[in-house]
C-alpha cells in the first residue's frame, strides 16, 4: 500500500468553526492515526505507514536507513547523548543516514512551529506537499486527502499553467494548484504562527566542490558499486517481493545484478511495441536469467494509448503522456498478478552516471586538470561521437567560451503569444556557484529536471516505487565523480561499466544504443490525430486564449515528415489539457 500521512496545523484556530473536529473523526473512519502532535499541529498517518519517534521531540515518517544499509527502528540507533539538539538530530540524519522520509520536528525551543525535513533522494517516493496561509493548513503526502475532508479545494493555478506551456521540464516548489507547493528533496520548512520558510539542508553542490572529487576511475567505480548495492539490498529487504522493470539498458541492468543474492522474491517484466525500436527483450532477458527468473512481457499496443485518460486526484501537476499511462496500465497488472509490494526502476540513471551529450566533459577536464588533462579526454569525447578530433577540440573550445546555458530550454510552438519571459521561479539546485565547471552545471540541472518523471508515474500511487539511483548515497557517490571520467576510454557512463564489469552480461556492457518509443508514439499520434485536434481546439487552454489554433490546424492538415518529432509537443499539450480537465 503507499504510504500516507496528513499534518493539520492550525496555530490561530481558525479552523474551528470550519468542521476540523469533523475532519478529525473522519481521518480514523479512513484508517488514520495520530501519531504526533506539537503545539497546534497534529499529524496523521495510515496505519501500514513506518514512523518511529526521534530524540529530542519529532518523528520520522518513511524508511530510514544507515550508510550501511541497515534500517533505523527506532531511537536507540542514534549516537546518544552526543546528540544534543533537534538541529544536531537533523544534521546526523541527513549526513549518516538515507532512506525515502519526512522529518517532522518542533520548532525552537520555546515557540510556537514546526520543522518539516524531506530527504535529499532525487527519486522522491515519499510526497511532500502543503498548503498553509497565515500561521494554518495542511502538509501531506496526498493532497487529495484532504480535498476528501473538505480542507481544500482544487483551484488551477493559471499563471503556472502558463510557464509550465513554455517550459516542459519545469521543476520547482510551484504547482499546478493554487497555494499548494511542494517541499523539495533536501529541503526544510519552516513554520511558525504567521510565516513560512524554506532552507536548503542538502545541496548537490557540495559534492563536486574540488575537496570532494575521486582522483582515480578505480576509486569512483569502487564507492559508486558500493553505493548502489547497500541502496538496492535496503529496499530489497525492507520491501520482500518486487517487480523490476528491465529496459535492458544499463541502468535497470546494474539494479537487476544488485538484486542477485538478497533474500526479495523478484519478478522481472519488460515492454515490447509493435512497430520498431523498443523491444529490448534480446537484453532484458540476460538480467532475467542472471536473476534465474522468467522474464515477462507486456505488449503495449497502439489502440491503448489515449490523451484522454483518468488521472489519480493527487496529481498537482500535469506531467502524465500517453505513454506514461499505456505503461502503468501494464505493469500494474504485472504488479497485481505477482502480488509485489514494490516496483523497481533504472530511473534517474542517465542522469547520475552523467550521460551528456555536449563537450562539457572535455571542458571541465581543461578547467580541472589542465591542457594534457583535455587533450585526453578531447580524444574520448572524438571516439564517444564517432566524430573527428578537430571537431571535438573545437566543440570543447565553444563550450569553454560561451556563456552558461539556462538551466530550462523555451519551447513557445503552437502557444498564443505569452508574456512568460523567464520562469518566476527555478528549482534551488538550478541556481549555481561562481565558477561552476560546465559539466558539473549540465549534470545538477539535469538532476533537479529528473524529478518531474517521478511525477508521472501513477502506479506509485498504488505501490512504492524505488528508484535505487535516484537514492543519496548513489547521487553522492556519482557526484563526485568528476565529469570528463565518466567518458573515459570513449564510453558513456564509464565509470558505471567499470564498476559492474564483472556482473554484467558484455552485450549489456558493451552496448552503445537504447531502445527509443519514438515510433510508437508516432503511431499513437496517427491513429489519434483527429481526436487531438478536437481535443486541444475545444479544450480550456484553447478558451483560456493560450493556443494558436492556427499554426495547430497547419501542422496537422499535412503529412507528418519522416523524422520530423514536433508532434510531440502536441502529446505535452494533450497532457495538460487532460489534467486540467480532470481537475474542473
Amino acid at each position: 500500500m503507499k504510504y500516507l500521512y496528513l499534518a493539520l496545523i492550525d496555530h490561530d484556530h481558525r479552523w474551528e468553526a470550519a468542521g476540523t473536529a469533523e475532519a478529525i473523526s473522519l481521518l480514523r473512519e479512513m484508517d488514520m492515526h495520530e501519531r504526533f502532535a506539537c503545539s497546534d499541529a497534529k499529524i496523521f498517518v495510515s496505519s501500514d505507514t513506518p514512523t518511529f519517534p526521534l530524540p529530542h521531540g519529532g518523528l520520522v515518517i518513511g524508511h530510514l536507513f544507515l550508510r550501511s544499509g541497515v534500517r533505523v527502528r527506532d531511537c536507540s540507533q542514534f549516537p546518544l547523548p552526543r546528540l544534543d539538539s533537534r538541529e544536531q538530530v537533523r544534521k546526523h540524519v541527513l549526513e549518516n543516514c538515507w532512506g525515502e522520509y519526512l522529518l517532522i520536528q518542533p520548532g525552537p525551543e520555546g515557540k510556537l512551529g514546526l520543522v518539516a525535513t524531506r530527504s535529499p533522494s532525487a527519486s522522491g517516493d515519499l510526497a511532500c506537499v502543503y498548503e498553509l496561509q497565515r500561521g494554518s493548513g495542511i502538509i501531506t503526502s496526498d493532497i487529495s486527502l484532504a480535498m476528501r475532508l473538505g480542507l481544500y479545494r482544487s483551484r488551477i493555478d493559471w499563471g503556472y499553467i502558463e510557464e509550465r506551456l513554455a517550459y516542459h521540464n519545469l521543476k520547482a516548489g510551484r504547482t499546478g494548484l493554487l497555494n499548494v507547493r511542494e517541499l523539495l528533496p533536501g529541503s526544510a520548512l519552516h513554520l511558525n504562527e504567521r510565516a513560512v520558510s524554506i532552507e536548503q539542508v542538502w545541496s548537490p553542490w557540495d559534492f563536486v566542490a574540488t575537496g570532494s572529487r575521486y582522483r582515480e576511475l578505480d576509486e569512483a567505480a569502487s564507492n559508486l558499486r558500493l553505493a548502489a548495492e547497500q541502496v538496492v539490498r535496503a529496499w530489497a529487504d525492507a520491501d520482500e517481493s518486487i517487480l523490476l522493470e528491465v529496459s535492458g539498458g544499463l541502468d535497470s541492468s546494474i539494479v537487476g545484478a544488485c538484486l542477485r543474492g538478497t533474500n526479495a522474491r523478484v519478478a522481472c517484466c519488460t515492454v515490447a511495441t509493435p512497430v520498431p525500436g523498443a523491444d529490448e527483450r534480446q537484453y532484458a532477458s540476460l538480467i532475467a536469467e542472471i536473476l534465474d527468473v522468467k522474464l515477462c512481457v507486456q505488449q503495449l499496443r497502439i489502440e491503448d494509448a489515449r490523451v484522454d485518460f483518468s488521472l489519480p486526484p493527487q496529481y498537482i501537476t500535469p506531467r502524465m503522456g500517453p505513454l506514461q499511462q499505456v505503461i502503468d496500465d501494464v505493469m500494474q497488472i504485472e504488479g497485481d498478478r505477482h502480488d509485489v509490494a514494490s516496483y523497481v526502476s533504472g530511473g534517474g540513471g542517465d542522469t547520475v552516471f552523467a550521460y551528456l551529450r555536449t563537450a562539457a566533459p572535455a571542458a571541465d577536464a581543461f578547467r580541472e586538470r589542465g591542457l594534457s588533462a583535455a587533450a585526453a579526454s578531447v580524444r574520448d569525447l572524438s571516439e564517444l561521437h564517432q566524430c573527428t578530433l578537430w571537431k571535438a577540440a573545437r566543440l570543447t573550445i565553444w563550450k569553454l567560451l560561451r556563456a552558461p546555458p539556462p538551466p530550462y530550454s523555451t519551447d513557445r510552438s503552437f502557444l498564443a503569444k505569452l508574456h512568460v519571459a523567464r520562469p518566476t521561479e527555478i528549482h534551488p539546485w538550478c541556481v549555481a556557484p561562481a565558477g561552476a565547471l560546465p559539466g558539473d552545471r549540465e549534470r545538477i540541472y539535469d538532476l533537479a529536471v529528473t524529478q518531474v518523471y517521478r511525477d508521472a508515474i501513477p502506479r506509485a500511487t498504488k505501490r512504492q516505487l524505488r528508484m535505487p539511483l535516484l537514492s543519496q548515497p548513489v547521487m553522492e557517490a556519482c557526484l563526485k565523480v568528476p565529469c570528463w571520467m565518466w567518458i573515459s576510454g570513449g564510453r558513456n557512463r564509464s565509470v558505471a561499466r567499470a564498476a559492474f564489469a564483472d556482473l554484467l552480461p558484455p552485450e549489456i556492457l558493451t552496448r552503445r544504443s537504447k531502445g527509443t518509443f519514438m515510433s510508437y508514439l508516432g503511431a499513437v499520434y496517427q491513429k489519434n490525430k483527429q481526436q487531438i485536434g478536437t481535443f486541444l481546439q475545444t479544450g480550456h487552454l484553447q478558451a483560456k486564449g493560450l493556443l494558436d489554433t492556427d499554426a495547430l490546424r497547419r501542422f496537422m492538415d499535412r503529412d507528418l515528415p519522416s523524422r520530423d518529432r514536433t508532434f510531440i509537443r502536441l502529446l505535452d499539450l494533450c497532457m495538460v489539457e487532460n489534467w486540467i480537465r480532470h481537475q474542473s
